[in-house]
């Protein structure tokens, strides 16, 4: 397998964000921006990657343990259910457009919810757990400026599917994988938002807020 640089990654992410007109609502461009253009999205449609969907779904989390970036193993529903709001999605680090985008996405959120940071669980879980050691995704969390509010996990293959499938989101194979973000109260028992789509950082903490505000 190719991995490419993660500066490439990072490039496409802009390129990607910029067709896809989410870059004029981020309230800075990334460091990495200036030296970036438009690149190839490995054959995605972009006119679906644009078109936004929301919906309520509950999810019944399945009995596995998933190992954090810092080596710590926890029960996927510990992860989850600690407390505080939590917004998830699905990542893989060798990925070059669609997980760049979603990870920058979050990191941008993260900005604009400022010191209030501390207070949302974020999570990012690998679908390609063979190759996503913890290190590996200690480094691509420091790529996109990640805290301890905000963590990566892996596992095994089987249990990393076992997650997807609770949430709707496993598509067979990680080069179909789709942009999906997952939003959820403090309450473990409430209905998940899902965010089907690019949705911007703007977009995400819209959704955020509505979904705590009402909580």
């Amino acid at each position: 397998m190719n991995h490419t640089d993660p500066r490439i990654h990072r490039r496409r992410a802009l390129g990607m964000l910029s067709s896809l007109g989410l870059l004029s609502g981020w309230a800075a461009a990334p460091a990495w921006a200036a030296d970036a253009g438009a690149h190839s999205h490995e054959g995605h449609d972009m006119a679906a990657m644009q078109d936004v969907k929301r919906s309520e779904n509950m999810v019944a989390l399945p009995s596995v343990s998933m190992t954090r970036q810092d080596g710590k193993k926890l029960p996927i529903a510990k992860a989850l259910d600690d407390g505080r709001p939590v917004v998830l999605n699905f990542i893989y680090t060798s990925c070059t457009a669609i997980c760049p985008v979603l990870s920058q996405t979050f990191a941008e959120m993260r900005e604009r919810l400022g010191a209030e940071r501390s207070r949302i669980n974020m999570v990012s879980i690998s679908i390609d757990p063979d190759y996503d050691t913890p290190v590996r995704l200690k480094e691509y969390a420091a790529r996109f400026g990640a805290d301890a509010n905000w963590n990566f996990y892996t596992g095994t293959l089987e249990d990393s599917i076992a997650v997807q499938k609770a949430f709707a989101s496993y598509r067979g194979d990680k080069m179909n994988h789709a942009a999906n973000t997952f939003m959820r109260t403090a309450a473990p028992g409430k209905a998940w938002l899902r965010v089907d789509g690019f949705a911007g950082p703007a977009r995400l903490l819209t959704e955020y807020r509505k979904l705590t505000s009402s909580s």
